[in-house]
């Protein structure tokens, strides 16, 4: 069984849903994680995962959305979100410098509010990294060396040197459909270089639609694509990296074991 351990099920309609439910289990994906965006939408993510015996939830504000909604969350109020028994992490929250759709400070004050909630919690944090390697990796060992958390680098498409500073500190890391994408040489290598129980995978759906399916709407179902590419990358069966990606998932995500 396949976990695709970060979608966006909001973006379906709950006429759609369903469909794509049945779609995902038919294609072997037996669980999948919601995310969180915004204080209100996470809500929403929490009553999908409710509905739902094989969806789970994280609770977050996006860096796109940071300063909304009355401005940065503190880290207790993420945090409240997070005693229901189906969200099992903390996010997306992180840094985004290519679209800076909010002011970089605000990025970083909700950033580590969101960091200081997986301290509190418990829980893992998933990140968003987008052209902020430098930031994110020191904002990330800084707050680690006060205390430690666990956290996951979501749909990864930075450098090596996040990759390693992340792994240095216990992070994970979960590939998405850009793995299969036939110019992303570098981040197959990077992927090759992942310590096996370190690594994720996800769809990030409805965005990056995987090769063979570039350019269509992505789902869970897709999972399937990156998985098989993932598995050829670290010379695994895919039966085999089914059960590892899914092990490492139970691991870090320690409430839905």
């Amino acid at each position: 069984m396949l976990i695709d351990s970060h979608c966006h099920l909001d973006y379906f309609t709950e006429t759609e849903r369903p469909a794509v439910l049945a779609r995902a289990a038919a294609a072997g994906v037996g669980e999948m994680v919601t995310i969180g965006t915004s204080l209100a939408q996470s809500q929403q993510a929490v009553a999908m995962a409710a509905a739902a015996a094989n969806v789970w939830a994280c609770v977050g504000v996006h860096p796109h959305n940071a300063g909304g909604e009355g401005g940065v969350p503190a880290a207790e109020t993420i945090a409240a979100l997070t005693v229901h028994p189906k969200v099992i992490g903390i996010g997306e929250s992180g840094l985004d410098y290519f679209y800076d759709k909010a002011p970089r400070d605000v990025q970083a004050a909700n950033f580590a509010a969101h960091i200081r909630a997986a301290q509190l919690t418990d829980l893992p944090l998933a990140i968003h990294a987008r052209d902020a390697d430098e930031d994110i990796a020191s904002m990330l060992e800084a707050a680690y060396a006060e205390r430690p958390f666990s956290f996951l680098l979501h749909c990864f498409s930075s450098g090596r040197g996040l990759a390693e500073r992340a792994l240095a500190i216990g992070g994970y890391v979960s590939f998405s459909g850009i793995l299969t994408f036939p110019k992303s040489d570098d981040l197959r290598a990077i992927a090759r270089d992942v310590p096996a129980d370190r690594v994720l995978v996800e769809t990030d759906s409805p965005y990056l639609a995987p090769v063979p399916l570039r350019g269509k709407r992505n789902e869970p179902a897709n999972t399937v694509h990156t998985a098989r590419v993932l598995a050829g990358v670290l010379g695994l069966s895919e039966p085999a990296l089914a059960d590892l990606t899914s092990q490492n998932f139970r691991r870090l995500f320690t409430k839905a074991a």
